[in-house]
């Protein structure tokens, strides 16, 4: 079945919904954060779950005490939209740049999403964050390619 002009233009809003929490997370903003969640959104994943998009945007301050940076790439993101409602998948690859060492942790990720449209925007209302694996590699440092230096 071929989606109508309007489901497509849905699927590419609730990609744009994932792009923006990826930049959120990326650039430490509450205020994306805040306006792509809904005010009930769940929030799952290894080793926690947090409800409501208050308790969830001090995750960012969370990320920000574990990485120097992080560095989120959205990938494919697939749903299925009923009314006002939607279900999903989204594909993302998240880097973070580790505080104690010059070295990336890569995540691949699996989201499991809920959106809802509230007043014609739509939001997350849960997400959960599925670690297919995960790999640590060195990084050089900034700089270090400019001058030459090398990675012992």
């Amino acid at each position: 079945m071929t989606p109508s002009d309007a489901e497509l233009a849905d699927l590419a809003r609730l990609r744009r919904v994932a792009e923006l929490y990826a930049q959120g997370a990326d650039r430490k903003d509450k205020a994306a954060w805040a306006a792509v969640l809904a005010s009930d959104c769940v929030m799952i994943g290894p080793g926690f779950r947090t409800e409501g998009r208050d308790a969830i945007l001090g995750l960012i301050d969370t990320l920000g005490q574990m990485f120097r940076a992080t560095l989120h790439q959205v990938h494919q993101v697939t749903a299925t939209i009923t009314g006002d409602t939607a279900r999903g998948e989204t594909y993302c690859i998240a880097e973070h740049l580790l505080n104690d060492a010059d070295a990336v942790l890569a995540w691949a990720i699996r989201y499991q999403d809920e959106w809802r449209r509230e007043d014609g925007t739509w939001r997350f209302t849960r997400r959960e964050l599925i670690v297919e694996w995960e790999e640590t590699r060195p990084v050089t440092p900034k700089g270090a390619a400019a001058t030459g230096e090398e990675q012992a």
